[in-house]
């Protein structure tokens, strides 16, 4: 059988059309040629209302599709706002160490201006009660308890941002005061300055189980905590050196010294390569997971920081009382209570559970409140236990750290999305480029609903039947 030749659709077309077998055929007719503009008489127009069907070079050229120079021929990206500096920082910020972005600090402003109007109150109510207590000896007194209150609260406030909270600080503040009492007839200078490092040596232990190990601080504190307590509860009761420093007579200066601390400390932390640093250790995804070296050696110098800032409490502590009890229910309850009265400060004064967030003057003005408000509990007489003091501070802590992790966490991209200008085209009666695109728009759906894919002629069968029947044996 010889080979059929490869010849083109239209030479089939034309041999199918034109070989006289075909002719007279049942079903045989003459169709026009499309190509050349002829259109039959029954050509079915599907319900147009104008009765048109589709011939080629019917369609009109659009009037005008430049773009013109002002325009950019990327269309909507020419239109969108140009990326602000905080959002261009942000690329820069690794999701593995913490939400990309800037935190917002307008709930620490506010939530501090409530923890000042609660000290003021608290003030005017014990001047009411015990104006004595605001003047002299007895002033003295609460402006040294704020002192050494407040530096266990910062100690606190410190590993809470570094995201491993250390529950040892108040054994070792007491542990401290007693040895440094106990060691004081050997020069006060010199006391302290063992006591320090003693304590710091302590820290180093609690930061290598932390960090070492990957453990939750609270944890590993916990357990140093209640080893010292019990070193505690062996101990005599010690008394500091006849002739030693007096602290009441610069207990401004101590007070001072402290809120400063406190104050530069966290307006270091509001910096915001500083802020995401401290706080890479609180967990992103899996808590088990390891942080890095980068975030194990700052919450390592965080939780040795605290024990030092604990130890200096302690000494001061032993300095303004002059006696040290080590009773099982004195003196080891009262290092819980103080662990349990620092965390309460740092938590009401805006830091964040979990970590690395919080205020400038939250703790510092947390302090002031609950110093205040034992002094107006002991003139009213109402013997209110500072374990149970701590416990509602935590209480009330725990709501503000939902709160600031609510509405101090960065924005995120949908958010910023909705404040960004949307682009819309503009109407055709303003004019312009906005017009001339939507009018051909309107024009080209239009047509292709009235003639473009729903008026093309249906191809009959026998039009098939005949290139099917010639071309089918050389498939």
């Amino acid at each position: 059988m010889r080979p059929v030749p490869v010849v083109g659709w239209q030479e089939a077309r034309a041999m199918a059309y034109d070989d006289s077998r075909f002719r007279g055929e049942p079903g045989f007719r003459e169709e026009p040629d499309f190509r050349s503009g002829g259109v039959p008489e029954d050509a079915p127009t599907l319900g147009v209302s104008n009765q048109s069907v589709y011939t080629p070079g019917s369609y009109s050229a659009s009037p005008d599709y430049s773009v013109p120079p002002t325009e950019s021929t990327l269309g909507l990206a020419a239109r969108r706002a140009t990326p602000s500096a905080a959002q261009l920082d942000d690329v820069f910020d690794d999701p593995e160490h913490g939400e990309p972005g800037r935190d917002r600090l307008a709930v620490h402003v506010l939530w501090e201006m409530v923890l000042l109007l609660a000290t003021a109150s608290l003030l005017f109510l014990l001047r009411d009660a015990r104006p004595e207590a605001l003047r002299g000896a007895e002033l003295e007194s609460l402006l040294l308890a704020g002192a050494e209150l407040g530096l266990v609260a910062i100690a606190m406030g410190l590993t809470l941002r570094a995201g491993a909270a250390n529950l040892a600080i108040g054994p070792i503040a007491y542990a401290s005061a007693l040895f440094f009492a106990d060691n004081s007839d050997r020069g006060l200078a010199m006391t302290a300055g063992i006591t320090a490092l003693v304590a710091l040596g302590v820290g180093v232990v609690i930061a290598v189980l932390v960090v070492g190990f990957h453990v939750p601080g609270w944890a590993a504190s916990l357990g140093v905590a209640l080893a010292l307590m019990a070193w505690i509860a062996d101990q005599n009761a010690e008394k500091v050196v006849q002739g030693a420093y007096d602290p009441h007579d610069h207990a401004l200066y101590w007070l001072l010294a402290v809120v400063a601390l406190g104050a530069v400390g966290s307006a270091v932390g509001l910096i915001r390569p500083v802020r995401r640093a401290v706080g890479r250790f609180r967990p992103v995804a899996d808590p088990a997971r390891r942080r890095g070296g980068g975030a194990a050696t700052i919450t390592g110098l965080a939780i040795a920081g605290s024990a030092l800032l604990a130890s200096v409490a302690g000494v001061l502590t032993a300095l303004d009382v002059r006696e040290i009890a080590t009773t099982e229910n004195g003196m080891a309850a009262a290092g819980l209570s103080t662990t349990a009265l620092a965390l309460g400060a740092a938590l009401i004064g805006g830091t964040s559970a979990y970590g690395r967030r919080g205020g400038v003057l939250g703790t510092v003005l947390a302090v002031a409140a609950m110093t205040v408000l034992f002094r107006y509990s002991t003139a009213e007489q109402w013997n209110i236990s500072p374990l149970a003091v701590a416990g509602g501070a935590i209480a009330i802590g725990l709501v503000v750290t939902r709160l600031i992790e609510t509405f101090g966490r960065p924005r995120t991209a949908a958010e910023e999305a909705v404040e960004e200008e949307v682009w819309t085209p503009s109407t055709a009666s303003t004019g312009g480029y906005g017009a001339s695109q939507a009018e051909p728009d309107n024009g080209w759906s239009a047509s292709r609903t009235g003639g473009w894919t729903s008026q093309l002629p249906a191809r009959t069968t026998d039009e098939d039947w005949g290139v099917e029947e010639r071309w089918g044996s050389s498939r």
